[in-house]
């Protein structure tokens, strides 16, 4: 199989990047210190067709393929990764469950508004207690009559809060499987619903221009429709999902690496000491040197795994390649967002020069969607050892 993008991903790669560099570059630092979700922004997004570059056509999207999300995910994620993971949650968490298990009736009140972009959704699975142990979820929905009743919290949940988010998609304990495991589904909540509350916004490490939330629910009704796919589905469904999620965090990656590789080379030339650009020093040009070798290897992965999820892959294949890109990419981000701010040296450390947000911003990806752990648990199994 080639991973080589197409002619049309190339042209289209051009066309987000024009974008990205004329509406959110000059603005990302700005939003980072002032904490600030830039509403406008996401909507210009949408208008460009980022946010419906995979839905069908019927919804307003532009039925393309995944390879298509994964390029707009790494261009916006080059000048902000803020912005990126806000695209990346829109359509991987928020519009695909409801997409692909969504009933005709779901899908024609929620998804046009959404694949516009004149709305966001949320995805609703981590717990205060219930993070790499998803299973462990604790919120509760029971069914009095014809409603669901919801009771519990959430954290950590990208595009829930904002002022355009419109839906959240939870998963919760439904009920208990006979062999006494909890039977976990999941149900659609709109904002504004009585019983559910998005708190307080996170005071983040990075990430300052996206909009996370914690959630609470106290007696939240909905109706019993809002199920979304098959009761008891929900774990099945939700791990499903975090499988295209976790392709889509390492373009998110592959963004930052590229960014930083960049940023290291104009500065490597520009910068001088004792006369010459520093990047006439070995010590300096060997570590750009590994940046490059880590953009290339990161883009191979994931475009790998994105171009398998386009051929209809079988899952166990698919999971394993997202897994290794996932991996290898956030944990290259990491260290790269280090290398880069040690070839810019003390400037490097102040907040003028972008690597400094880069930094802080990259952290998360290792954690995300999944955990490096539990990324390497999932490569393990996949190759048939009996890790726990």
């Amino acid at each position: 199989m080639s991973y080589e993008l197409s002619d049309e991903h190339r042209e289209f790669r051009s066309s987000v990047r024009d974008f990205a560099e004329a509406e959110i570059a000059p603005y990302a630092a700005e939003w980072d210190r002032k904490h600030y979700f830039p509403v406008e922004t996401v909507q210009k997004m949408g208008r460009l067709g980022l946010f419906g570059l995979t839905a069908p056509e019927e919804y307003g999207g532009a039925g393309g393929d995944f390879t298509s999300l994964c390029v707009a995910i790494e261009e916006i994620s080059r000048v902000d990764q803020s912005m990126g993971i806000t695209l990346e949650a829109a359509v991987g968490l928020g519009i695909n469950p409801i997409l692909t298990y969504g009933t005709d009736e779901q899908k024609q009140r929620w998804l046009p508004d959404l694949v516009a972009g004149t709305k966001l959704a949320g995805f609703g699975l981590t717990e205060p207690e219930s993070g790499s142990d998803a299973g462990a979820t604790k919120t509760r929905a029971v069914l009095d009559g014809d409603e669901w009743v919801i009771d519990g919290s959430k954290q950590f949940i990208t595009n829930s809060g904002s002022t355009i988010t419109s839906v959240v998609t939870v998963t919760a304990r439904t009920g208990e499987r006979p062999d006494g495991r909890p039977e976990i589904s999941t149900i659609i909540v709109p904002t504004g619903t009585p019983g559910f509350v998005a708190e307080a916004q996170y005071d983040k490490l990075g990430w300052h221009a996206s909009d996370t939330h914690p959630l609470s629910f106290s007696g939240c009704r909905v109706p019993a429709e809002n199920l979304l796919g098959n009761r008891g589905k929900g774990f099945a469904q939700f791990l499903a999902t975090l499988d295209d999620g976790r392709v889509a965090i390492g373009a998110v990656a592959l963004g930052c690496i590229k960014a930083c590789l960049e940023m290291s080379v104009q500065y490597a030339g520009e910068r001088k000491t004792f006369g010459v650009p520093i990047g006439q020093k070995q010590g300096v040009a060997f570590q750009i040197s590994d940046l490059k070798v880590m953009a290339d290897a990161a883009e191979l992965l994931v475009y790998r795994a994105a171009a398998l999820k386009d051929a209809g892959a079988s899952v166990q294949e698919f999971k394993q390649a997202a897994a290794v890109a996932k991996l290898y990419a956030t944990e290259a981000a990491v260290t790269a967002t280090r290398i880069a701010t040690q070839v810019f040296g003390g400037y490097g450390f102040m907040e003028e020069y972008p690597v400094t947000r880069f930094y802080r911003d990259a952290k998360i990806l290792e954690i995300g969607e999944g955990t490096s752990e539990v990324q390497r648990m999932l490569i393990a199994r996949g190759l048939g050892l009996p890790v726990e």
